[in-house]
């Protein structure tokens, strides 16, 4: 059977040192995971990872896989041949043969030859290659700098060839740097927050407070499609769906009004570390960005940070809200964060919220609350949702629905 091959380019995983294989190891299989069921290779040159891949397997597939995989900076569709330049020019006239060149007036060819026992320079093969060029289009003018079309030359194991690259998202491969839960809303910043955590190398299960009827199953919908297209991003999730209705409106009536919403989010913290026990997971991420809302506030975060013993990671703290839409169309989230679907942070705030609490004050009315029933009971009735490494929700068998079961 025939294969694709894809070369893959490796960025920031290139810096590391004695553990580069573990970050190289879980980048492939991160991609292998995204490819199933179809079959495919992967083989380890400097700097590269070349898959080879059924042919039955589409290109579109194929592009979502690399470009929504971390670690990947950039990939290409490749051919390969023997390594010397009689079989190397035949190759390349074969790839330029059903390239269509007719929109592109310069070019340039970019070659590396890793094997410097290769009798030719890179200089003197890119003269070669540069001739065979010529000989599709002779009107084409050589730019080194910023040219329409490159045919790329890598001289390895084998001779590599290929006409365009694709770039991928970078960062490190999920999965390489701990797990976490993100507190993903219907809004437009937590699904950027998660996204960016996971560049670094984070995986994480996703946390959503619902409050039916006063949440409607449309904002719940709202959310299980925001965790499909993040999903991608973060190699697979498990999205924790907590029933928070008897929860909101005992705050409701017993908190401080002014305070309802600090208290909300001292649930959410205390919630969050309850199953980040249960599920072995090691940090909290948060959408927030200083000074946002009312929330958000230097003295409100460090607040809602004693709630937990956790580490609660904030990647969008210095953001303002036009970077953060700009990433969230980037990624896609965009369209969808900004349905009419309110989620419970909106329906339960109060008119007038507390901006500047004191800690040990805040600390003190939460404590008097007496919430821990109830939470309780909130993660024992949490249901769960699965969403593979192609943002396809599944259910395993043999998988309770609750978080309790």
């Amino acid at each position: 059977m025939s294969k694709q091959l894809y070369l893959v380019k490796l960025g920031e995983i290139s810096l590391k040192g004695l553990n580069r294989s573990l970050f190289e190891k879980r980048l492939r299989n991160n991609i292998k995971d995204k490819l199933r069921p179809y079959h495919s290779s992967c083989t380890k040159r400097k700097g590269r990872l070349f898959f080879y891949i059924d042919e039955e397997c589409p290109r579109e597939r194929i592009i979502k896989a690399m470009s929504t995989t971390f670690g990947v900076a950039g990939f290409a569709e490749a051919i390969v041949c023997d390594k010397n330049m009689e079989s190397c020019i035949e190759r390349a006239k074969q790839l330029l043969s059903r390239t269509d060149l007719s929109s592109y007036s310069t070019f340039k060819i970019d070659t590396r030859r890793e094997d410097k026992q290769f009798p030719l320079s890179s200089y003197d093969i890119s003269c070669e290659l540069a001739t065979v060029v010529f000989s599709f289009k002779e009107d084409f003018k050589v730019d080194l700098k910023h040219p329409d079309f490159a045919l790329h030359c890598e001289v390895r194991d084998q001779i590599y060839l290929y006409t365009s690259s694709l770039p991928g998202p970078g960062g490190l491969p999920t999965g390489t740097a701990g797990k976490g839960l993100l507190l993903l809303s219907g809004g437009i910043d937590s699904p950027v927050a998660g996204i960016e955590i996971a560049k670094r190398g984070c995986k994480m299960d996703c946390l959503y407070f619902h409050a039916y009827p006063y949440t409607s199953e449309l904002a719940l919908e709202k959310v299980k499609t925001l965790t499909s297209i993040i999903a991608p991003y973060l190699g697979g999730t498990r999205l924790f769906v907590v029933p928070f209705t008897e929860q909101q409106l005992y705050l409701r009536d017993n908190a401080y009004e002014d305070e309802t919403t600090l208290m909300f989010r001292a649930c959410m913290m205390q919630t969050a570390e309850r199953l980040c026990k249960e599920k072995g997971l090691e940090a909290i991420i948060t959408g927030e960005a200083l000074s946002q809302v009312a929330s958000q506030t230097l003295k409100a975060m460090s607040f809602t940070d004693s709630m937990t013993d956790y580490l609660v990671l904030r990647p969008l703290v210095g953001l303002d809200k036009e970077q953060i839409i700009r990433r969230s169309k980037e990624i896609g989230t965009y369209e969808t964060s900004i349905l009419p679907y309110e989620d419970c942070c909106v329906i339960f705030s109060p008119k007038h919220p507390l901006t500047s609490p004191i800690k040990e004050v805040a600390r003190r009315h939460f404590e008097e609350l007496k919430m821990d029933s109830l939470l309780d009971k909130a993660v024992k009735e949490t249901e769960v949702y699965f969403f593979n490494p192609n943002g396809e929700e599944f259910f395993p068998e043999n998988t309770p629905k609750t978080v309790s079961e």
